[in-house]
């Protein structure tokens, strides 16, 4: 947002954040107070089948599509424009150093004749872009410069997706940084903005574990591990021979008979527990770092009874479930009960959103 916009008291184009992940869609719309608060509008999600969705790569396009079609007259939203992300595996990363004061036009064929270095398909086959970071971490006239690079189908699967759906797609995120855009909001909430302190911070998916670990906003590691949400499900349908979709319908719902929490539950809890754990310990032994001062736990199972207290116990480190929309008001649209139990599981989809407010 400009300053003459801040001057004058407007808002940039209503946007919504939607995040397409292994097991659902999730949809968040994002406005601003008169004080500069953010308003919590719209939330939304709706599930997919096992299978609609894998590694990142849109399987069964109809049924997905019909989905978000679902999901926006359950959010009840007119905006159309959108922010989607890309799964980090489906793109390629790498920050290079270029010459200061190059223009634009300069900038671009540096980006393209470097990019041919680090991405092994042909320039015409994938879709390319770059940011400048900032200055160089060196004293010389240089500036730090992201190119990120995904193939072409790839790019053109969100965007169907999004047509199908009747959105404009505006912006094309990863979601790695969607979602620390959304974490770095609760690290300033920390004592002393969570300066000095490393921040370990666990996304529990359907199918696998991230872990990142930062440090004044700088992501410092990054490791997925194959272990999520989906093993409850496995375990629920084993147990009580039903199906995949039925047992994680039941999952959702807390319509489990009675010996579920003692026989499932807690076992699974406890055995998340210490994949993260040594999740930890792994980062400790590949790294200088001994210690994290605060770990978060994010997506559908970190609210599981129990597990935030269970990692405490096990790494002698405070653990927090969290919610992206902390410190937001809630727009008459959005019931308060709903954030508290679903907040979690919304982190990409809040970053998502809040790159309306972005310059």
């Amino acid at each position: 947002m400009s300053f003459l916009d801040q001057l004058l008291g407007r808002q940039p184009a209503p946007m919504i954040g939607l995040d397409i992940s292994a097991s659902s869609a999730k949809l968040v719309e994002l406005g601003m107070s008169s004080a500069g608060d953010y308003v919590l509008d719209r939330l939304a999600s709706e599930p997919f089948e096992k299978g609609w969705i894998a590694d990142g790569q849109i399987e069964n396009f109809d049924q997905v599509a019909a989905a978000v079609l679902k999901l926006m007259a359950k959010s009840g939203s007119k905006t159309r424009l959108v922010a989607m992300a890309m799964p980090q595996s489906a793109v390629i990363t790498k920050r290079i150093m270029l010459p200061a004061g190059l223009r634009d036009e300069e900038l671009e064929l540096q980006v393209e004749s470097e990019a041919n270095q680090y991405i092994p398909f042909s320039l015409d086959d994938v879709s390319l872009d770059y940011c400048v970071i900032g200055p160089g971490p060196n004293s010389g006239p240089e500036v730090e410069v992201l190119i990120a690079a995904s193939r072409k189908e790839r790019v053109q699967d969100r965007q169907g997706l999004a047509e199908a759906a009747g959105l404009n797609l505006v912006i094309l995120d990863l979601e790695n940084h969607a979602a620390l855009l959304a974490i770095s909001r609760l690290v300033a909430m920390l004592p002393q903005a969570g300066r000095n302190g490393l921040v370990a911070l666990f996304e529990i998916g359907a199918d696998s574990t991230s872990l990142k670990v930062l440090r004044e906003g700088e992501l410092l590691y990054d490791r997925d591990q194959a272990f999520g949400g989906s093993q409850l499900t496995t375990l629920i349908s084993r147990q009580y021979s039903l199906s995949i979709d039925v047992a994680e319908q039941r999952k959702r719902s807390g319509d489990l008979p009675e010996d579920f929490a003692a026989t499932i539950l807690a076992p699974f809890v406890d055995t998340l527990a210490q994949e993260i754990g040594r999740a930890l310990q792994y980062f400790f032994t590949s790294t200088p770092h001994h210690r994290v001062h605060h770990v978060m736990l994010a997506g559908g199972s970190a609210t599981l009874t129990g597990l935030p207290d269970r990692v405490t116990s096990l790494t002698g480190f405070v653990t927090s479930v969290v919610n992206p929309f902390e410190g937001m008001r809630t727009g008459p649209a959005v019931r308060e009960a709903r954030v508290r139990k679903e907040a979690s599981s919304y982190l990409t989809a809040c970053g998502l959103a809040m790159r309306r407010y972005l310059p």
